[in-house]
């Protein structure tokens, strides 16, 4: 990234997502602080993250290990500012990405005021919930376990709370059950948040949604449509790279490139006559404008770059290392 590049994204920042820039004094009474979410892939973290914040800051998508970078998501509420850290998933890594985004979740599991444990509650407790479990219990903050997915739970819902409840029981963590999709349950989860932060000042201005600048959310919104559209092959040995963003007048010019590790893969992101690059490139506008609230013209290149998984430096040039702030 160039010099140039540096002072228009941080312009983006200020101007987009910032909204004023000022942090006025906290009432008396002020609540704040940072809200660890953990769980296992796919237990609906991005979309609870989403449904907190009233927006679409964090990607979505059925195929688990979605998420891959520590996400700030922000809620100001007249009484108190959470601070929401979506983290990937916890799993076993199977390459160095995979140790990377394991490690930056149990990082941030020690760096934040309070730990939101988020559980699939359409399903019993696996082993790698009681997994997490047990990192939680040596974080000396408050834990509260959160069963999503209420919304799909079948005949055998009460055996599947009963195994959660059993689970909090074993650690003294408070419990909740909501759905992330669907909204039920949500103020309540929110009420048992608040209750358990310590007063405290606004960390960042009360309408920001996100510390994140606008490239990082582009590239994530393109990174959706490829997990979304192609097949099981493709989707985790993609990685996204914002090139260029030129804004004009009436328009924003955006210039990404997506990177496999196979030339396969590429055949597949590109599709016969270009199809599928085309689609994924006028959803992935069409959810950029809306970012935005203006008009944008995509343009998406596709790179082989064997292995970029597997290597550090690779994994540091797109952006991908541990998390030490």
């Amino acid at each position: 990234m160039t010099p140039e590049d540096e002072s228009f994204d941080n312009n983006l920042i200020e101007n987009r997502l910032l909204g004023t820039g000022l942090i006025p004094a906290a009432p008396l009474g002020f609540k704040s602080g940072f809200v660890g979410i953990v769980g296992r892939p796919n237990v609906g973290k991005s979309t609870l993250m989403n449904q907190l914040v009233g927006q679409k800051i964090a990607i979505t998508s059925p195929i688990a290990q979605t998420t891959r970078n520590r996400l700030r998501g922000i809620l100001t509420t007249p009484a108190a500012q959470l601070i929401f850290v979506d983290t990937p998933g916890i799993h076993k890594p199977q390459h160095q990405l995979g140790e990377v985004l394991v490690k930056n979740a149990q990082i941030a599991m020690h760096s934040v005021d309070l730990l939101l444990f988020v559980v699939d509650g359409s399903v019993e407790v696996g082993k790698g919930d009681r997994f997490i479990a047990e990192l939680a219990k040596h974080c000396p903050i408050p834990v509260i376990l959160g069963i999503n997915k209420i919304d799909q739970q079948s005949s055998n819902a009460e055996a599947i709370v009963a195994s959660y409840t059993r689970l909090a029981a074993e650690y003294g963590w408070a419990i909740t059950l909501f759905s992330a999709v669907t909204g039920d349950g949500i103020e309540t989860l929110l009420e048992q948040l608040i209750q358990r932060l310590d007063l405290g000042p606004y960390y960042y201005p009360p309408d920001l949604v996100t510390d994140q600048p606008e490239r990082f959310i582009m590239g994530e919104l393109i990174r959706e449509q490829v997990l979304r559209l192609t097949r099981e092959e493709v989707p985790h040995s993609t990685a996204i790279a914002i090139d260029r963003v030129d804004e004009e007048p009436t328009l924003t010019r955006v210039l990404a490139t997506i990177h496999v590790e196979r030339p396969s893969q590429k055949g597949i992101l590109i599709g016969k006559g270009g199809s599928m690059l085309k689609e994924i490139g006028t959803v992935a506008r069409q959810q950029i404008q809306k970012l935005i609230a203006g008009k944008v013209y995509l343009e998406l290149f596709v790179k082989v770059q064997p292995k970029w998984r597997y290597s550090r430096t690779d994994l540091a040039d797109l952006g991908y290392k541990i998390d030490n702030s």
